[in-house]
């Protein structure tokens, strides 16, 4: 794949944090640069004593760096386990032919199987620059996927990473596809059904377009980035876990396109599906329940997205062998109360310690899921699912299976809010009759949910309920002045995001 070329450089740690991006910095007026013919962008193979990644150059216009010197990213010093002082060899990056293929993909070829697992290999193998993997997310998004190159595209992804393999014969999961603040169900249902005695190895993502995902909110109570082994032991122990899929080797071609989905805000359907479902095979799931919030501001806005979103959760999973059932949701509005990590956190306590205060709807449709689980799992007699799983909520039994996965993930500690807050009051008396779910969720990023894991919003104002003029819609949490600020800007800027009539 290199040419063989190579130039040497002697690194110059200045500790460059550029989040996974892989980046070399060299002068501007190296003679590698002219000879060779090297600009600003050019992607470059970087060795270090057989370790090899793919970097973007970036070029110095200064005497930060001497000749003959390079410097590299936190990410990239990582990836080459490389220390400051250390000899790199650059050389040219030949051409990456399953570019070709995502080119086709933008002028709406359809991809084979064997195309897709080309570029996912490439995506793996870090030849691809983020700008790259932008081009191929953008070409599969808008339902630009037909059912077979979703099927494909998820063999591909699991196959670009490790497998956990598991003594049981029937290994449990759930997944929300999101996009309702708060609904932070799975800390719940774990441990109702590993309460139960089933095996459910919890892997989740962290958010991509939302305040917060599963492995942000627990984060807030226990350690989440475990290893293969690890997560085993944990599972072994207690029958569950509640780990980041990121840390590990599962599907991760998926972590890496979800970080570009994450700054260009989107999430379509197809690679969802295979985001998905990629996930739950490469965890050795074999049933697994899907919810799906359906409401106006939702992800999924209409009983059609749904139920074609269905389908193509259905037709992927029996061609890769995973028993999937859908459940459809109500989506018209938050799920508990809080929204951004700690907040949801507070939130699965609450319902887990049986508090008086708990929010009932998050307790109510946990109980739903955790039943669904149970009643596939076929091990309890019919009709008895939904008592059980509330009896095991209720009599305490989750809560302590819950402090014990995470005891065996590391410990426990209780969440905390942001010290910045600001109460949004209503102007009006009324009944509650309707909130934008995107906007509201928008406050809480704007707030800095997740990457500040106490900010965002507790939520007062369900649909139904009677304020007065003054009462209480919710209150902001921010990390600083400034990002409380930053939330406060937009919010006042809109033109509705309650609605609340006499």
């Amino acid at each position: 794949m290199d040419r063989s070329v190579l130039h040497n450089f002697i690194i110059r740690d200045f500790a460059f944090d550029t989040y996974r991006e892989n980046i070399l910095f060299i002068r501007a007026d190296s003679h590698v640069r002219k000879s060779e013919g090297f600009t600003a962008l050019t992607r470059v193979v970087v060795n270090r004593n057989g370790y090899k990644i793919v970097a973007t150059l970036n070029l110095v216009h200064s005497d930060l760096l001497k000749r003959g010197e390079a410097s590299l990213s936190q990410a990239a010093m990582t990836n080459l386990n490389a220390k400051d002082g250390d000899t790199i060899a650059i050389t040219h990056l030949q051409q990456i032919e399953s570019l070709g293929l995502v080119r086709g993909k933008l002028y709406g070829r359809e991809l084979s199987e064997q195309a897709f697992q080309s570029i996912i290999n490439d995506i793996v193998a870090g030849y691809y620059s983020s700008i790259e993997i932008a081009a191929f997310v953008s070409a599969c998004t808008g339902n630009k996927l037909s059912v077979n190159e979703i099927t494909s595209l998820t063999k591909a992804m699991i196959s670009s990473g490790d497998k956990l393999h598991w003594s049981d014969k029937m290994i449990l999961d759930k997944h929300c596809v999101g996009g309702l603040p708060g609904n932070r169900t799975t800390p719940i249902v774990v441990s109702i059904v590993a309460a139960a005695g089933l095996t459910i190895p919890k892997t989740s993502s962290r958010a991509i377009t939302s305040p917060a995902g599963t492995a942000d909110t627990m984060e807030t109570m226990t350690p989440v980035n475990l290893t293969l082994e690890e997560i085993r032991k944990v599972v072994e122990k207690e029958g569950g876990c509640f780990t980041w899929g990121g840390s590990v080797n599962l599907s991760p071609a998926d972590d890496l396109l979800i970080t570009v989905e994450k700054s260009l805000d989107i999430d379509g359907d197809g690679q969802m599906v295979a985001s998905v479902l990629s996930k739950k095979a490469a965890a050795g799931s074999t049933h697994v329940i899907i919810d799906i919030p359906v409401g106006p501001t939702a992800k999924v806005r209409s009983n059609e997205e749904a139920l074609l979103l269905q389908y193509y959760f259905k037709a992927v999973s029996d061609a890769i062998g995973l028993h999937v059932e859908i459940i459809f949701t109500d989506g018209t509005q938050p799920i508990g109360r809080g929204i951004g990590p700690s907040l949801e956190a507070m939130d699965v306590l609450s319902v887990l310690r049986n508090n008086p205060a708990a929010p009932a709807d998050l307790k109510e449709r946990s109980i739903l899921l955790a039943a669904a689980l149970l009643r596939i799992s076929g091990k309890y007699p019919a009709n008895t699912e939904t008592s059980l799983a509330r009896t095991i909520l209720e009599n305490g039994q989750a809560y302590k299976k819950f402090r014990a996965i995470c005891e065996a993930q590391g410990g426990f500690k209780e969440p905390v809010v942001a010290p910045y807050h600001h109460d949004i009051q209503s102007e009006t008396k009324g009944t509650i009759q309707w909130v934008d779910n995107r906007k509201l969720a928008r406050v809480a990023k704007l707030a800095g949910a997740p990457k500040s894991p106490s900010a965002g919003v507790l939520y007062n104002a369900p649909i139904g309920k009677h304020i007065e003029k003054g009462d209480l819609l919710f209150r902001i949490y921010a990390e600083s002045q400034g990002e409380l600020d930053y939330a406060l800007e937009y919010f006042n800027c809109l033109d509705t995001l309650i609605k609340i009539e006499p």
